[in-house]
C-alpha cells in the first residue's frame, strides 16, 4: 500500500471533525462562562463598584457606608477594627506621623492590660467605636447577648475617654472654668458588627441603644491578605472623597501599609480623619448631614 494513503486511514471524516470542533468550542465556552460567573461576584466583593455602595446607602440609610461631601473636598475617614492589640501603638505612630486621625473599633475582650493604649488613641485626636466583646459574627448573637456586649464595651470606652482627659496628678490646672477639672469628651456611639454582617433585628436593637451602625466602602481584606504593598495599592486605587476605609489592628502588616497609604493620600490632597470628623464635612444636600450629638452620641461633660 502506498505511504501517501496511510494518513487517510486515521483521519476522521470532515463532518465528524466539524462536530468534534463544535463540541470543544461549546465546552470551552461553558467553562469560560462558569469562570466568569465565579469571578464577577468575587471581584464585586473585593472591589465593590461605587454604584453598589450607593445602592446599599439608599437601601439602608441608617447604616453609614460613605458620606457625600462637597465637590473638591478631599476628605476620607479611616477606621481600624479589632483594637487594641500589641500593634496599636505602631498604627498610632503611623497616624501621628502623617497628621491623620482614625476611628478605632474596640473589641472589649482585648482591653484588659491595654487601657493606656486606648487612652493614647483618644489623646492623639482619634476616637473609639464599639466592636462588641469578642471576635465573632455579631449577627448570630441573640439580642440580649449582643446588647450586653455592646453596653460592656461602651463602659470600657468611656473609661478610656475619662482616663485620656483626666487631669494628671500634679499637672497644670485647667482654665476651662470647670473648677480646675478638664472637660471629659464623651465617645461617639458607633458600632461595627463582627464579620461586617447585620440584620434588621440588629438595626432595631442599635436604634434602641442609641448607636449608629458604621460599615464602609473601601476594604482591602487585610485580615486575609498579609501584603502591605497589595493592601496599600487596593486602598489607593479605590479611594474617593467621602469614603470610609476599613482596615484592621492586630496584624503586623497594618502599620507598614499605613506608612505607604497615608503619605500618598496626603500628596494627593486628601485629609484622613475619624468618622465623626467626616460627618462634620458632609455636604448639606448629601443626606448624611453634619454630625451632631443626636447623630453620633458625641458631646462633652464636666
Amino acid at each position: 500500500m502506498p505511504r501517501c494513503c496511510l494518513p487517510g486511514l486515521f483521519r476522521l471524516p470532515s463532518k465528524l471533525r466539524r462536530r468534534a470542533r463544535r463540541r470543544r468550542m461549546t465546552t470551552l465556552g461553558a467553562l469560560g462562562a462558569l469562570a466568569l460567573l465565579l469571578l464577577v461576584p468575587f471581584w464585586a466583593v473585593y472591589r465593590p463598584p461605587r454604584a453598589l455602595i450607593a445602592h446599599f446607602a439608599r437601601r439602608w440609610p441608617d447604616v453609614l457606608w460613605e458620606v457625600p461631601v462637597a465637590p473638591g473636598n478631599r476628605v476620607v475617614a479611616l477606621t481600624i477594627d479589632d483594637a487594641p492589640s500589641e500593634h496599636t501603638q505602631d498604627i498610632l505612630a503611623a497616624l501621628n506621623g502623617a497628621g491623620a486621625h482614625a476611628t478605632f473599633f474596640v473589641i472589649g475582650g482585648q482591653v484588659p492590660g491595654r487601657e493606656e493604649t486606648l487612652a493614647d488613641v483618644v489623646r492623639s485626636g482619634s476616637e473609639l467605636g464599639n466592636h462588641a466583646m469578642h471576635d465573632e459574627p455579631s449577627r448570630a448573637l441573640p439580642d440580649d447577648e449582643l446588647a450586653a456586649q455592646i453596653e460592656a464595651v461602651r463602659d470600657r470606652i468611656r473609661e478610656a475617654y475619662a482616663a485620656a482627659w483626666r487631669r494628671d496628678e500634679g499637672g497644670d490646672d485647667d482654665d476651662s472654668g470647670n473648677g480646675g477639672h478638664r472637660a471629659v469628651l464623651l465617645p461617639p456611639q458607633y458600632f461595627r458588627p463582627g464579620s461586617g454582617f447585620f440584620s434588621d433585628r440588629m438595626r432595631r436593637l442599635l436604634d434602641r441603644l442609641g448607636f449608629r451602625l458604621v460599615l464602609g466602602g473601601v476594604y482591602p481584606h487585610d485580615p486575609q491578605i498579609a501584603s502591605p504593598w497589595l493592601n496599600a495599592r487596593h486602598i489607593l486605587s479605590m479611594v474617593r472623597p467621602g469614603a470610609i476605609i476599613v482596615c484592621h489592628d492586630r496584624r503586623k502588616w497594618t502599620a507598614p501599609m499605613l506608612r505607604k497609604v497615608l503619605p500618598e493620600l496626603k500628596r494627593r490632597g486628601y485629609r484622613v480623619v475619624s468618622v465623626t470628623e467626616l460627618l462634620q464635612e458632609a455636604a448639606p444636600s448629601g443626606g448624611a448631614g453634619p454630625s451632631t450629638d443626636a447623630d453620633s452620641g458625641a458631646g462633652t461633660a464636666p
